[in-house]
């Protein structure tokens, strides 16, 4: 479970102060797909480093499963925008990474990450470099790179933004597959509206100027394929879109 309780972000900016979040209150249930979605500068980023633990000067409270966030003592998955992998290291090794900094390669490890790579379809490339790769097979290293750490969380920056949109929608399905097997906590950034409906179960939908929860949203119709293309799946969408837009216009 990720609770933000209260939880304001501010940085120095010349004489004056900015405020990038502003009283952030949200509980993402454990085994839960939280989908955060609201115009650009709303803090969205901003929210997943502090729950990472890369932003330590905050007001308010964070807590993963009732402690205060210690990305030493838990095992955090954090998926930037830019996929994060190491060019001077092979994939095996960027794979291997999480695992390798915590001291907990295993032989166990080398097998499951061979099975990762199996159902990835990135198996024969492990002794490839990532600029022998493509957008979408970096994404599937990545991947497999988050769930080999077997994490109590997963974050998760915009993560197929760079990809094209047929690349997309596979690499959607393809993080469906493998968090279904595993139901990892995760907290999702996005900007896409179709891609936070069917993954999200819940939707946290945020506005800016400052960054604050406008609503938080239960989503049944996640993780259904066959919903994907329903009216009920696209009427939602617009409404969705629509509140965006008129958030981001009262912001204006």
């Amino acid at each position: 479970m990720i609770e933000v309780a209260h939880l304001s972000v501010s940085y120095p900016a010349g004489p004056k102060t900015n405020t990038v979040l502003h009283d952030v209150s949200l509980t993402v249930p454990q085994g839960t797909v939280c989908a955060v979605i609201g115009p650009s500068g709303c803090g969205k980023s901003t929210l997943l480093k502090v729950v990472a633990g890369l932003i330590h000067d905050y007001d308010g409270q964070v807590r993963i499963n009732g402690a205060s966030v210690n990305p030493r003592s838990m095992k955090i998955g954090f998926m930037p925008q830019n996929y994060g992998l190491l060019p001077w290291k092979s994939v095996a090794d960027n794979i291997r990474l999480g695992c390798s900094i915590r001291h907990e390669l295993t032989a166990d490890t080398d097998r499951e990450m061979e099975q990762l790579c199996e159902r990835l379809g990135i198996h024969g490339l492990e002794h490839r470099y990532p600029r022998e790769l493509s957008g979408g097979q970096q994404q599937r290293v990545s991947l497999a790179r988050a769930f080999l750490l077997h994490p109590d969380i997963l974050l998760m920056d915009e993560p197929f933004s760079a990809l094209d949109a047929i690349t997309r929608e596979e690499m959607q399905d393809v993080f469906l597959n493998l968090w279904q097997a595993s139901n990892i906590t995760t907290m999702l950034v996005t900007h896409y509206v179709e891609e936070a409906l069917y993954l999200g179960q819940q939707i946290v939908r945020m506005s800016s100027q400052p960054g604050a929860v406008s609503e938080i949203m239960d989503n049944s119709l996640s993780g259904s394929r066959e919903r994907r293309g329903s009216p009920e799946f696209f009427a939602m969408g617009q409404q969705l879109r629509l509140k965006i837009k008129a958030g981001r216009e009262q912001d204006e």
